[in-house]
């Protein structure tokens, strides 16, 4: 079923539940044996968020290891960590998930307490404001009133000022340093849109996961909205393509920026080098839809 939001045949609004199932492939090599490798993935997302359910998980590992037992991060996302004494040139990581979607069911409504919030109010190693950031944030606090509104502005104003680029940014680039480019991925537009929205008094936190359609994994920001009671609602919002994250969107992790997130790192004791091969597929395996009267 074609989902790139160009020929997708499927009314978004009668949509009631999605089923997905996600294959992913991560192969280290290296150009000489390795000892003692210590392998942190976050590949699995949490058993629930918002109205998206883990039906069924499996991480394959293709090298004798041991494994920690599965964590929880301060931010609450699934933690596996694997230990491989020796690699003697290539490792494989393999992630099988099943995971479905329940829309239609009202806001994505969360627990938070004030120091949660404020976390993602403070700028981290990747979004801390320059000059230039500060002065796009002045321009913006007088756009709209509505702090919903303000959010997505931030997310229009970052899709309208950049352009996608592969060959401009890497992990550690900066939100000024995106900015002065005017180029970069999807992690760079979440960057920025983080660091706008924190300037402004948003809180917001950095989103990794799948989108049906595309070829790698996509980012996105949640915004965290206080409510009247003890809970906050999520405002899920993608400024690489300036629209909200839809049923085509499958969250992983969350975080104050991709450092927090990373799909994959570790350490190991050696000096050669070595090189990350990865793939992945998603499919929409199940759409139920309402039907019209």
């Amino acid at each position: 079923m074609p989902v790139d939001g160009l020929h997708d045949p499927t009314d978004p609004s009668r949509i009631q539940r999605t089923v997905y199932e996600v294959r992913q492939h991560f192969r280290y090599c290296y150009t000489a044996p390795i000892r003692d490798l210590r392998q942190r993935l976050v590949v699995v997302p949490r058993p629930v968020h918002g109205d998206q359910r883990v039906l069924r998980h499996s991480l394959q590992v293709s090298q004798p290891h041991s494994r920690e037992p599965i964590r929880h991060d301060a931010f609450g996302n699934v933690i596996h960590q694997v230990s491989i004494p020796k690699v003697v040139e290539v490792v494989d990581f393999d992630v099988s998930l099943t995971v479905e979607r329940l829309t239609g069911r009202g806001p994505h409504l969360e627990a938070a307490t004030t120091q949660a919030l404020n976390s993602y109010l403070l700028p981290s190693a990747l979004t801390r404001p320059d000059a230039a950031l500060r002065a796009v944030a002045g321009e913006l606090a007088c756009s709209v009133e509505c702090r919903a509104d303000l959010a997505r502005a931030v997310g229009g104003w970052v899709y309208q000022h950049m352009s996608y680029s592969f060959d401009r940014t890497g992990v550690r680039t900066t939100a000024g340093q995106a900015l002065a480019a005017r180029r970069g991925v999807c992690q760079d537009y979440a960057h920025l849109m983080l660091t706008l929205c924190r300037l402004l008094g948003l809180p917001a936190r950095y989103v990794s996961g799948h989108l049906v359609g595309e070829g790698g994994t996509h980012a996105w920001v949640e915004v965290l909205e206080p409510t009247s009671g003890p809970a906050v609602e999520i405002l899920a919002w993608d400024p690489t393509h300036d629209r909200p994250a839809d049923f085509r969107y499958l969250t992983v992790a969350v975080g104050r920026d991709y450092g927090d997130v990373a799909p994959v790192s570790g350490t190991y004791s050696g000096p050669h080098a070595g090189r990350l091969w990865t793939t992945r597929r998603v499919d929409m395996a199940h759409v139920e839809q309402q039907i019209a009267a």
